[in-house]
């Protein structure tokens, strides 16, 4: 994918290039018809506010309609997430439309599917519900049925080195890897935490401390300047 970068009444450093071009990674994983990608800086030095001095324009071109992003901050990097961050919704949302255009649905809500069901006993283990469910015809003939059987439960593990980073940089290694959740640890509190995909934009994490309590807090993406509130 072509990136084009051209600045206004200013200049490009090499070291937003390259942060920029890190980030437009996650443009090919979401649009793979992505040709061209045009970045553009503006910053207007008689600005009212300084704290919106600059603007980023950012807009990718493939072989539909072109998707454009703007916003405003006080320097070009914080400009540039806030833009790019708008602008990964827009692509995410248009893939969607396309999964549905193309026929893959969205699936029935949970509740919706399971309406109709009768309540669960609440003192039915998992493996005692496999256990008395009655076996088919394909799963008698099948060489691990008797395995299955006497251990139908099966509790896998697996152990990655533990990353240390912020919140900021775990939601981008989600996306990175296409993951709707990812572990690592927190570098301004030292727990053990977990970034999730929540609705549309937006994203949760979840920390273990030991002894504390229940806190919860809500914030901007990259934006470092956060008070929690107790719950």
């Amino acid at each position: 994918m072509e990136m084009n970068i051209s600045a206004r009444n200013g200049a490009v450093s090499d070291r937003f290039r390259e942060y920029a071009t890190e980030k437009i990674e996650k443009v090919s994983q979401l649009a793979k018809k992505v040709q061209r990608l045009d970045l553009k800086v503006t910053k207007q030095p008689h600005a009212r506010n300084a704290d919106n001095q600059v603007s980023v324009e950012i807009a990718v071109v493939g072989s539909g309609p072109a998707i454009r992003a703007e916003a405003h901050a006080a320097d070009k990097f914080a400009a540039f997430d806030l833009a790019f961050g708008k602008l990964l919704e827009q692509l995410r949302r248009a893939r969607d439309r396309r999964k549905v255009h193309h026929g893959r649905h969205a699936p029935v809500a949970v509740h919706e599917a399971t309406a109709s069901l009768p309540p669960a006993a609440t003192n039915v283990t998992l493996a005692d519900a496999l256990l008395s469910a009655e076996p088919t015809a394909e799963s008698q003939h099948s060489e691990d049925f008797e395995a299955l059987t006497e251990s139908p439960v099966e509790i896998r593990r697996k152990v990655f080195p533990a990353d240390e980073m912020t919140a900021d940089d775990a939601v981008d290694r989600m996306e990175l890897v296409g993951h709707p959740f990812y572990l690592y640890i927190d570098k301004e509190t030292g727990c053990h935490s977990v970034v999730y995909r929540r609705r549309g934009w937006s994203y949760g994490i979840i920390s273990l401390e030991n002894g504390s309590e229940p806190v919860e807090s809500t914030r901007s993406y990259r934006d470092t300047v956060h008070a929690p509130e107790e719950s």
